[in-house]
């Protein structure tokens, strides 16, 4: 997130969340920048990164001194030394005050890797885990030797910053992460195989469309039953209750982060009537969507 912008390029055009689009002010290839996270900070002090906001981007930050905190979709995570963060597209965040927090801040699209690799499936994980606490052992070393051959190949001097080397040690960085323990995480898409892999990726495009098990299974050449076994594989769920998980997500984004009418909201995410959308949202939070709003807005 290197420029402010009322839109985020892959997002919706009347987006009401605040974005921040990748508009690097110097960078040697196109999709990637890396820098600090205090640099970063100070850059778009006017943009307020303290605001909540989401990007079109892929972040990993490696917190490398001092602590703080950083919130996504709800959950806060205490930030220090050794703390790795990957925030993906769509992902709603704000970050905590800084403090003495610093740490390496890498932003990528997620068309800079390249596709023929195995890590095409993290790009598509926008579900993925969002952070980790690294022990000062052998992850530690390993994540933070790639991020420092990344960061010295993009800040070569001699005019030979090699795209395609950077996209190939990307490729080893995100692979390395996807090796690392999911500590408390039921969700593992490993599990569900391609069908699972497909389906969220039809999910992130269609929650807002569709929430019929029948719908996916059209799209995708499934079956509801085999959905539903690749589902439960990968999270515990049934298609149906992933499904209802994601647009509930949103609704409580929207919620809790704009002011926009609550018909409004029922309509963005497909409910003809407001009143259906009451009771949807009522019977997977157990909260009215007016009375999450007056718990969890707080201060944009």
């Amino acid at each position: 997130m290197t420029s402010a912008g009322n839109n985020v390029e892959g997002l919706s055009g009347d987006e009401p969340i605040p974005g921040f689009g990748f508009n690097p002010p110097t960078a040697p290839v196109s999709g990637l920048e890396i820098t600090d996270l205090r640099t970063l900070h100070d850059r778009m002090r006017q943009g307020g990164l303290e605001r909540v906001h989401r990007v079109a981007f892929h972040t990993l930050t490696l917190i490398t001194e001092g602590s703080g905190e950083h919130t996504v979709d709800f959950v806060t995570y205490p930030c220090r030394p050794g703390t790795l963060l990957w925030i993906r597209p769509g992902q709603v965040q704000r970050f905590g005050r800084l403090g003495t927090m610093n740490g390496t801040h890498l932003l990528f699209t997620p068309a800079f890797p390249p596709h023929f690799t195995s890590a095409d499936r993290l790009i598509n994980e926008w579900y993925g885990p969002t952070c980790w606490q690294l022990a000062t052992g052998r992850d530690h070393a390993v994540l933070s030797t790639l991020v420092g051959q990344i960061r010295a190949e993009f800040t070569r001097r001699d005019g030979a910053v090699s795209q395609e080397i950077l996209q190939l040690q990307l490729v080893t960085l995100l692979l390395q992460i996807d090796r690392l323990p999911r500590h408390g995480k039921r969700d593992d898409p490993h599990a569900g195989g391609e069908i699972y892999t497909r389906f969220r990726i039809e999910l992130e495009r269609s929650y807002a469309d569709t929430r019929r098990a029948e719908d996916y299974g059209h799209r995708l050449g499934y079956t509801v039953k085999t959905l539903t076994r690749a589902c439960l594989a990968a999270t515990g769920q049934t298609v149906k209750q992933v499904i209802d998980a994601r647009v509930t997500l949103e609704a409580q984004r929207l919620l809790s982060h704009t002011d926009e009418p609550v018909a409004a909201i029922a309509g963005r995410l497909g409910f003809s009537e407001a009143t259906n959308f009451g009771k949807f949202f009522t019977r997977h939070t157990g909260a009215a969507p007016g009375d999450f709003r007056r718990i969890h807005q707080g201060p944009q």
